[in-house]
């Protein structure tokens, strides 16, 4: 059984700006982080400010009970765990694996952890390295809901809001791919705001404290867009699927006007043009949706 003290003790595996950031925060915790990583001058950094370091990665799993795992994605993670001498010292331990990957690797991992007889949790941490082990950090996870239980408190150690998905192993990695997809679009999005600004003579900083200012307005148009699609409510919007189409027009128009990319606006003019045809120009523009589930 373990006890109160061992709780205190954990593996970080993986030093790169992420898994430093990991260590830090257990640190700053109260945890006594034993730490590996493959290149060993990532190490020194660490244990000048409290952590343990490793001669090996199998005496750094030997030395905790519970394993965090944060390299570059899941292949990684599979090259570390698949050697005869690590299999053996995984025999009964807990991993927490924090690298990135598909629905399905995760899914994948947890049956093989299980058959080393291990545990596993599959997290995705959706914050910066420098906000790990604050309020502002995020980490999902997915996995049996008593491993979850057991290692909330660790969890809780990186990130002040830890959001329990499903015991399904892969839910934590699909809700990532979800947010991913956001984001991917908000970052192209705001780029190509840079480009107008910087055409028109405008402060690209600028823009970014304007966003910053109307965020609460954009976080509720988000949640509202996951109840309407949630629950199939398209109907009696603030802003159709037409508004907003012809308003993209006018992006691209805008484009071609100033000279710059117009890549971004006309595929997503293309999107809401495809919608109208459909059939959907006066439902919410979310209905959209309708659309790329028939290209899926």
């Amino acid at each position: 059984m373990t006890t109160a003290n061992n709780q205190r003790h954990v593996t970080v595996i993986g030093l790169g700006s992420m898994g430093a950031a990991l260590t830090r925060a257990f640190i700053t915790k109260g945890y006594r982080p034993t730490v590996w990583n493959r290149d060993s001058t990532k190490v020194k950094a660490l244990t000048d400010v409290g952590a343990s370091a490793a001669p090996t990665l199998t005496a750094a799993i030997e030395s905790s009970e519970v394993i965090v795992l944060c390299v570059s994605d899941y292949k990684a993670t599979r090259a570390i765990l698949e050697t005869e001498d690590v299999v053996k010292a995984l025999h009964g331990r807990k991993l927490i694996q924090l690298s990135t990957g598909t629905p399905k690797e995760a899914r994948d991992l947890d049956l093989w952890v299980q058959q080393q007889g291990a545990t596993c949790l599959n997290g995705d941490i959706m914050a910066w390295p420098r906000q790990m082990g604050t309020d502002a950090a995020t980490i999902s996870v997915s996995g049996d809901a008593d491993v979850y239980h057991q290692q909330k408190n660790i969890l809780q150690a990186l990130a002040g809001n830890v959001v329990y998905v499903s015991n399904e192993p892969g839910a934590s990695a699909a809700l990532f791919h979800a947010v991913l997809a956001y984001l991917a679009g908000s970052w192209i999005g705001f780029c190509h705001g840079a480009l107008v600004c910087e055409k028109e003579g405008l402060r690209v900083d600028e823009l970014g404290v304007l966003l910053e200012q109307i965020s609460p307005v954009l976080s509720v148009e988000l949640r509202h867009m996951g109840e309407v699609i949630q629950h199939g409510r398209f109907d009696n919007p603030e802003s159709t699927i037409k508004t907003t189409g012809d308003d993209l027009q006018l992006l691209v128009q805008q484009a071609n006007e100033a000279g710059i990319n117009s890549e971004l606006p006309k595929f997503a003019a293309d999107l809401f043009k495809r919608a109208m045809k459909a059939g959907y120009d006066q439902e919410e523009h979310a209905a959209v949706i309708k659309v790329l589930r028939k290209t899926a």
